[in-house]
């Protein structure tokens, strides 16, 4: 049963999703604001797969929140929003969170994102896919690792999965809804918005002039590429 951390500091709205996942099957811990939120991830061992993370919360707010837990854990990370804004999504994504929701939406929704999170952190590729190597780069699909110049990058299971999926196809265009299915899972068309943070955040790991990308390139107006050195 997966167990879940539900942020929220809404009374009633916390208890309406715990009940409501419950029902799906889920665990869930239930947090009021951001301070609790950390103890409860990280002080009492609990064992954590997923976040569920509101963005308004009272002190701290859901984004610097999101990157306290991506500072000291790769745990899935998924935003609960009332706010649509594309640059507050963007903000969210880029530090760090893996997906994120916009409220209201039905208990059901939250729940097929959350499996869709938990499919990619705990995807094992077989033994003997072999070691890839792109310029200083070097993936292992088996170990699930990334190094660079032999230092091992700080990778999220989405940004990995999504190196891998690049190195997969060297040259090739890949659209973002063809990354969205095969990296997220996504089995009907999502925010493109999700792509380009997780590329960003991606090259800013991988490149050695993030802003001048060598090896993840963008083609406008189609997806991005992976040129080999």
């Amino acid at each position: 049963m997966p167990r879940v951390l539900l942020v929220e500091d809404d009374d009633a709205l916390a208890e309406a999703f715990s009940l409501a996942l419950g029902g799906l099957g889920h665990q869930v811990d239930v947090a009021s604001d951001g301070e609790r939120a950390l103890e409860a991830l990280f002080g009492s061992g609990a064992g954590t797969d997923v976040v569920l993370l509101d963005v308004m919360l009272p002190g701290i707010d859901g984004f610097e929140v999101c990157r306290r837990i991506r500072a000291r854990s790769m745990v899935p990370v998924i935003l609960l929003t009332a706010r649509g804004d594309p640059i507050d999504i963007v903000v969210g994504l880029e530090g760090g969170a893996d997906d994120y929701v916009v409220k209201p939406t039905e208990p059901r929704v939250i729940d097929a994102r959350m499996k869709a999170v938990l499919r990619r952190s705990s995807h094992t590729p077989a033994p003997s896919e072999p070691t890839v190597r792109i310029g200083t780069l070097e993936i292992d699909p088996a170990a699930m690792v990334a190094t660079k110049e032999g230092a091992e990058l700080d990778l999220t299971a989405t940004e990995l999965r999504l190196l891998m999926e690049f190195a997969e196809h060297p040259g090739q265009v890949l659209s973002r809804q063809t990354l969205l299915k095969r990296v997220w899972d996504y089995g009907y068309v999502g925010d493109s918005r999700i792509v380009d943070a997780a590329v960003a955040r991606l090259r800013a790991k991988i490149e050695d002039d993030p802003g001048n990308p060598a090896l993840l390139r963008t083609a406008r107006g189609l997806g991005y590429r992976l040129v080999r050195p």
